[in-house]
Parts: C-alpha cells; structure tokens; sequence
C-alpha cells in the first residue's frame, strides 16, 4: 500500500496497534543540506588535526555535538518536524558510543571539551536532546532506544541495547553479565538482540539451538527483543540511503522451523502471562532505580553461595532465571539460594532453599524458579 500522506500511514499502524520507530543516526553527511549551517554554528564535533571526518560508514561523516545546548535543539527541531509532528512518539537513536572510524580520542573536541575529558557523556546528552524535546511537547513516559549508556542516562528514558554483538554462545554468556552489570550502575532497561546479530543463518541447525536458546532468556529480560543481520545477506535494491545497506535473511520467529516457532511461542505466551507482574518490576525501577535483571548477591546478600553465582540471577523478587548459555546443554546445576522455597515453573517440583539441584533442559525449556510466597 502507498500511503502519500506520512502522517496518515502512522496514524492508520496505530489503529493497528503498533507504534512506529525511526530510527535516527547522530552522523552528517558532508553532502547533507545542514552540513554546512550545522559547521557554521558549530553544531558538529570538532578535530584536532586531518580532516572533520570521524565514521566512514556510507559517506564522509561527522556526529553532531551532543554537548552542545544549541546542536540538541537544532537536532530535536528538525526531528519534530520530519518525524514528531507525524505522530511518530519513540525513537531508536543508533550510533551513541559514537562509534569512530579511527579511536584517536585526543583528536575530537566537544563544546564541553576534549573526548578524552568528557567523552564518555555523549551517550547522555544523545539521548537527552530527544528526551527533552519531547517532554517539552508535552509527552509523558518517554522511553528510547539507544546503543550505549552512561551515567545518568536513566534520566533520559534511555533504554539501552547491547550493541551489535556476535551471534555465538560465547556472545550470549557475555550479554548475561553485560546486564547483570548495567542494573548494578543504575540502569534499569536493557535488553539484547535475541541471537546476537552479526551472522546465524536460520536453516543451521547449530544457530536455531543458540536462537531457541537466547529466545527463552530474553522472555526473562527488561525488554524481549528479536533483532539480527542474519545470512545469506539479500541482494541489493536501489543505491541510495539505506537501500545502498544490504538487508540480512529473514528473522521472523517463524523463520527457524517448525520445532523453534513453537518454542518462540511458548515463551512469547509465558512473557504476555507475566506482563502484569513485568509492569511492577518497571514501576519499581522507574520510582527507585531497582534492577529489573538482580544479581543472586542483590536479593541475597547473607547468602555467601550468592555472591559466586554468576550465570543465574532474579528476574524481579520472585523469579530465578537460569540460562542454558551452552550448545548441546541437556542438564545443568542450579543454585536456590537460602531461606526460601522454591518452586520449578515447567514441572512444578517444590525444593528448599540452600542447595545446588540439577535441572533438565531440553530445548524448548529454560530453568526457571518461583519464590514460594508465605
């Protein structure tokens, strides 16, 4: 269907109950109509030396200045009249780090200073030009996606992924600590591309196990997320903009065989069953900064067993979540810390507190424990 009027196609998916994101780059093109009114005011990040040219990804680009109050405003004015006054209420705001094509930080100078002094507050401000735009028109409950993080992000609605990680095991394990450890800082909202997304064709029997696998963590996540560049990539259709990146194979949770469809299924029930639950956990993290992702060692601190576990952790106060993080995994050891009872969710065996137990996992399960309520 052709749509010629933007704003009637994303009014017409809102009838339909999906809520469109645009995705927005912090980079300029040096042949964009801005480049050279943004150079002027000084709205774009500055180098020391060479050429003002810090990615290379699909033309010469420079990222805009997050630091600077004028660039944010510039920035948000041309996304509220491209994107916002289309009815278009979220966000995926890409490219945070900012990613260089070369990491000399001592060669980009921010309004707030040198990269190597302040650097690591772009993710922030990014995310802070939008959030405040968009509180400014009067919105509420503001949350977007963003790459990367840094403190005092959670401020901004940030919700964070992990970035476009390998598609591996080896991958996935790292994502788990990656999240454990983002609710230690302060930030609540996190989440993964389930499958990692560099690479993993769909017909590989190797990758549907890792796929089926991460599916069901990610059912246990702040946010469940299905993203991924997935082979054979696709061919090319047109030369401009986006059309000049190639798109990955499908990636749709049908997209893995019948066996996996199911097991996507079953999680997505178990997820929209917990929902109610999910949307406390959310309401503890935006009033008090609780991890929705806590360390065994948070909700367990007398219990020294806790403070060694690395590879499982509770969703919330109630649920223990125990990933299978390896291929070919049938069985693996869990640990119910003390002074609770616990209840397996997929056999509804009952076990006391205190002890290492090994739990079955065939593919379509994922070792999950309820906190048995006095």
């Amino acid at each position: 269907m052709y749509w010629p009027d933007p704003q009637a196609m994303v009014q017409e998916l809102k009838e339909m109950g999906i809520e469109l994101m645009v995705s927005i780059w912090p980079t300029v093109d040096k042949t964009c109509e801005n480049y050279e009114e943004m150079l002027e005011q000084g709205y774009l990040i500055r180098t020391e030396r060479g050429f003002r040219v810090g990615l290379d990804f699909q033309g010469a680009t420079i990222h805009y200045d997050a630091t600077n109050p004028g660039a944010r405003e510039y920035v948000w004015n041309k996304a509220k009249k491209n994107y916002y006054d289309m009815g278009i209420k979220v966000f995926w705001l890409d490219e945070a780090e900012p990613e260089y094509t070369v990491y000399d930080f001592d060669n980009y100078r921010y309004h707030r200073g040198t990269n190597l002094q302040i650097g690591n507050t772009y993710p922030v401000d990014y995310a802070r030009t939008f959030y405040e735009g968009m509180e400014r028109e009067g919105q509420t409950n503001i949350v977007n996606l963003l790459r990367c993080a840094w403190a005092g992000s959670q401020k901004y609605g940030a919700l964070v992924w992990s970035g476009d990680i390998a598609s591996s095991f080896e991958s996935m394990r790292n994502q788990l600590a990656a999240g454990l450890n983002m609710g230690l800082a302060g930030i609540p909202w996190w989440t993964t591309d389930i499958g990692g997304f560099h690479g993993g064709n769909p017909d590989d029997p190797k990758f549907r196990e890792l796929f089926a696998r991460w599916f069901a963590w990610g059912t246990f996540c702040p946010v469940m997320r299905l993203y991924g560049d997935r082979e054979p990539r696709q061919p090319q259709y047109g030369t401009t903009g986006g059309a000049a990146c190639c798109s990955g194979a499908a990636n749709e949770v049908w997209s893995y065989g019948e066996e996996v469809y199911e097991i996507c299924k079953k999680y997505m029930e178990y997820r929209e069953q917990m929902r109610p639950y999910t949307r406390e956990l959310m309401q503890e993290a935006h009033e008090k900064g609780t991890p929705v992702m806590r360390t065994l060692f948070y909700m367990y601190p007398q219990d020294t067993s806790c403070w060694e576990v690395e590879d499982e952790y509770m969703y919330g106060p109630d649920v223990l979540v125990a990933p299978v993080l390896y291929a070919g995994q049938d069985k693996r050891r869990v640990y119910l810390p003390k002074g609770e009872d616990w209840t397996e969710s997929f056999t509804g065996k009952e076990y006391a507190g205190g002890q290492w137990m090994e739990a079955d996992t065939p593919l379509d399960v994922i070792p999950v424990f309820v906190r048995k309520k006095v």
